[in-house]
C-alpha cells in the first residue's frame, strides 16, 4: 500500500504539471486555497493521528527522502564551485552576526517546534517506547542533512558569482520568506537537473518537497494549538474546551486571523515570520531547560543539556531584545504588531527562566543544610 500511495503521489506531481492553469487563470484564488487548507487543518486536527496525519506524513517523508537523495547525488555529480563568498561579516543592512547566526540556523541545529511535535504527535505513534531514541536521533540527522542541503543550494546552487550577488546584494534584497524559498528551490533544482531530469519536473518535485513540509507544519501546528487550548481551558476550568470539536475550530480561527488579516497588503502571518527564528529557538532553549530540570531531579549529570540550554536562552533572548528595539517606534523596522507579539514572547521567556531558578533554589538551600 505504501508503494502504491507513493507512486500515486509522484504521478500527481506529473499530472499537476500537465494540467496546470495558464499564468492568466484566475480560478479559485488565494483566498479559496487558504479556506481549503483551513478546512483540511480542521479535519486533520479532529481525526485520530493514525487516520490521516500519520499516513500523509509517511508519504511526505518518502517524497523528502527522494528529493534529498536526488539533490545530493546531483550535487556530487555536478561538482559545482561555490558562487558565494566563504564569509561576509558585515552584509549591508544585516543585524549583528552574533547572536543572530544562531537564530538563523534554527531547525538545522536545534528546533523548538520539533520538541513540541515529538511530545504532541510523535509520542502517540510509537509502538514501543524504546523506539523513541533511534527515531529522535534519526530525525535530528535528517533535519541536519536538510539544513546542509539548504546551505548548498543557496551557495553552490547559483551558476555564477554574479547571480549570487544579485540575489544577496543586501540583507533587504533577500529579506522575507519568498526570496529564501525561491533560492532553495532554484539551487536544488540545479543539482537535480544534472541527473538528466527535465527542469520543469525537477522544479515541481523540489517545490512539492517544500509544500509537503508546509502541510506537515500546518496540520501538526493546528493539532498542537488545539492541545494548548484544551490545556489552558482545563487549567482555568473553562467548560467545553476539552471537546476537540470546539477547540479545533478555535485553533483554526486563530490561524485564519493571521492568514486573512492584512498588514501593509501582506497577511499578518507573513509579517510575523520575522519572529519565527527567535520563537523557535526560544522553544528549543526551554525544551533543553526542561530536560535539564528533569535530569537534575533524577540526580543524573545535567551539563549535557544545561550548557546548551544556557547558551540557547542567552543568544535567543538577546536577539529578541535587539529586535524589539528595532520594532519600537522610531526604530529601524518600527512595527506595532511585531513589537507587541515579540514583547509578550520575550517576557514569557524571561518569566520561565525565573521559574527555573525558583525550582532549583529549594534544592540548593536543602543541599546547604
Amino acid at each position: 500500500m505504501a508503494a502504491v500511495g507513493f507512486l500515486i503521489e509522484i504521478g500527481g506531481i506529473w499530472l499537476g504539471l500537465e494540467l496546470r492553469p495558464g499564468p492568466d487563470a484566475a480560478w479559485f484564488g488565494a483566498n479559496g486555497w487558504m479556506g481549503t487548507l483551513l478546512a483540511y487543518a480542521f479535519i486533520a486536527s479532529v481525526l485520530p493521528v493514525w487516520a490521516l496525519l500519520q499516513a500523509r506524513d509517511f508519504l511526505n517523508s518518502l517524497l523528502l527522502y527522494l528529493g534529498m537523495g536526488l539533490a545530493y547525488v546531483g550535487f556530487f555529480a555536478l561538482g559545482p564551485t561555490f558562487a558565494a563568498p566563504a564569509v561576509v561579516l558585515h552584509p549591508p543592512g544585516a543585524p549583528p552576526l552574533l547572536p543572530f547566526v544562531f537564530i538563523t540556523i534554527a531547525c538545522g541545529a536545534a528546533s523548538g517546534f520539533h520538541a513540541l511535535v515529538s511530545s504532541g504527535t510523535t509520542a502517540k505513534q510509537l509502538s514501543n517506547e524504546a523506539h523513541a531514541r533511534p527515531i529522535g536521533y534519526g530525525a535530528m540527522i535528517g533535519e541536519s542533512l536538510l539544513g546542509l542541503l539548504a546551505t548548498l543550494a543557496c551557495t553552490a546552487g547559483f551558476a555564477s558569482s554574479d547571480l549570487w550577488h544579485g540575489h544577496y546584494s543586501s540583507w533587504n534584497a533577500a529579506h522575507g520568506l519568498s526570496p529564501k524559498i525561491d533560492a532553495f528551490i532554484k539551487g536544488t533544482t540545479h543539482f537535480v537537473t544534472t541527473l538528466g531530469i527535465p527542469h520543469e519536473l525537477a522544479a515541481a518535485l523540489i517545490a512539492m518537497v517544500v509544500v509537503s513540509f508546509a502541510l506537515t507544519t500546518l496540520d501538526s501546528a493546528t493539532r498542537l494549538l488545539r492541545f494548548n487550548i484544551e490545556e489552558i481551558g482545563a487549567s482555568f476550568k473553562i467548560p467545553l474546551t476539552p471537546n476537540r470539536h470546539l477547540s479545533s475550530p478555535l485553533a483554526c480561527g486563530a490561524i485564519a486571523l493571521f492568514a486573512f488579516y492584512r498588514i501593509d497588503g501582506r497577511p499578518a502571518g507573513i509579517a510575523l515570520w520575522q519572529l519565527f527564528g527567535t520563537t523557535n529557538q526560544l522553544l528549543a532553549g526551554l525544551t533543553l531547560t526542561l530536560a535539564s530540570l528533569y535530569l537534575h531531579r533524577k540526580r543524573w549529570p545535567v551539563w549535557p543539556t544545561a550548557i546548551p540550554a544556557i547558551f540557547m536562552m542567552a543568544s535567543t533572548l538577546s536577539a529578541m531584545a535587539i529586535n524589539l528595539v528595532a520594532f519600537a517606534p522610531g526604530g529601524k523596522q518600527a512595527d506595532t504588531l511585531l513589537l507587541v507579539v515579540g514583547g509578550l514572547v520575550f517576557l514569557l521567556g524571561c518569566w520561565l527562566v525565573v521559574e527555573t531558578f525558583l525550582v532549583l533554589l529549594p534544592r540548593r538551600k536543602a543541599a546547604a543544610r
